[in-house]
């Protein structure tokens, strides 16, 4: 079921209060996080891409206990190409020396995740929140049809104009045009880098342009002054994340942390080396020795693979073999309660758009 037409363009959400979005960032991301932005008046969003259903009721059942404000809950559309038993035995094993250096032992059998797409989508829909943002596809029409009958507002991710498009056409009720210096994985409907180099500050504008339904914006917003620029370019809310992974609500561990409070996070690239699907994280020794290597397995499988090696890392310490994910604004971060964070950002974003106002009222 597609939605009518939009009579004329919405400039508001009907679940926010101030226009700002925290990302939803698998690894990253609290229910606690979640709600403490959701209390501030922005929308939280839960990813639960990787996560069995249970554990997503599990942690929506948590955010409900913490706030009575509306969230998102995220999922990864299902558009893995599959992989071949050759592919995945020569993933394995390329990655056996850095199990060896890290002293895990070296699987016999690649390990893939028995989670399915179908089984999330009920637990969404049982769940019914407020918002249900997806990435990496389209939804078929029957996903749009029950969020449709349950009140459930769909807000999916492009990187391109058509893809926007797509979305609208498809019944999406929002579309989240996220641009190249967006950090994680990059939310295109096909699997190509190439579909993730447009920037934001050229991509929303053309989206605003193309579609009637509202338009939000992600990649490179960092303080208020991106969240004012995206609003001037037409988008109807700012979708951060990088600007919250130093949130006191944060689930980012320790070690990752304090390499993404230091210089080294200014040194961020597009790879595909963790999962098998590019995204944009925080360059160490794993991405340089990885990258567009012919072994790599395509995603879901690559993550599947790396989890035990990613794991391993966490525990002992080890950066230089973890996924930190973050977007190239992550240097403006600063370590603050979720709540002081959404704050800035929107007096922040108030503070630039009247300089802007005056510096126009000045060059009259």
């Amino acid at each position: 079921m597609v939605r009518a037409a939009y009579p004329e363009r919405m400039h508001r959400l009907p679940f926010l209060t101030v226009p700002i979005v925290q990302a939803p960032m698998a690894g990253a991301t609290s229910p606690e996080l979640v709600a403490a932005v959701a209390n501030a008046g922005g929308l939280g969003s839960l990813p639960g891409g990787y996560d069995a259903p249970e554990m997503i009721r599990e942690r929506i059942a948590r955010v409900r206990a913490l706030t009575d404000r509306p969230f998102a809950v995220n999922l990864f559309v299902d558009t893995s190409p599959g992989a071949s038993a050759e592919q995945l035995a020569r993933a394995n094993e390329r990655l056996r020396p850095y199990r060896e250096e890290l002293g895990i032992a070296q699987p016999a059998q690649p390990r893939v995740s028995s989670v399915t797409w179908e089984g999330q989508l009920e637990a969404m829909f049982a769940a019914r929140p407020a918002v249900f943002s997806f990435t990496f596809g389209i939804p078929d029409a029957a996903v749009f049809a029950r969020c449709w009958e349950l009140g459930i507002f769909t807000l999916g991710t492009a990187e391109t104009v058509d893809q926007a498009v797509a979305l609208e056409r498809a019944g999406a009720d929002a579309v989240c045009m996220q641009g190249f210096e967006a950090g994680g994985h990059h939310g295109t409907i096909r699997s190509a880098v190439d579909d993730a180099l447009t920037g934001t500050l050229a991509l929303v504008p053309q989206a605003v342009d193309a579609v009637r339904v509202p338009v939000l914006a992600a990649g490179g917003i960092g303080d208020g002054r991106g969240v004012a620029a995206v609003l001037a370019l037409g988008a109807a809310a700012a979708q951060v994340g990088s600007a919250f992974l130093l949130a006191d609500e944060s689930a980012v561990p320790a070690p990752a942390r304090a390499v993404l409070a230091s210089d080294a996070a200014r040194r961020t690239v597009l790879t595909n080396a963790f999962s098998g699907r590019y995204a944009r994280g925080v360059r160490n020794r794993f991405i340089d020795e990885m990258d567009g290597d012919d072994a790599i397995a395509p995603y879901p499988f690559q993550h599947a693979l790396t989890g035990d090696l990613r794991a391993a890392a966490a525990a002992a310490g080890r950066t230089e073999f973890l996924s930190m994910w973050a977007g190239q604004a992550v240097a403006l971060s600063r370590a603050l309660p979720a709540a002081e964070i959404v704050r800035r950002l929107v007096s922040g974003a108030h503070e630039s758009l009247a300089a802007a106002r005056a510096t126009l009222a000045d060059s009259r």
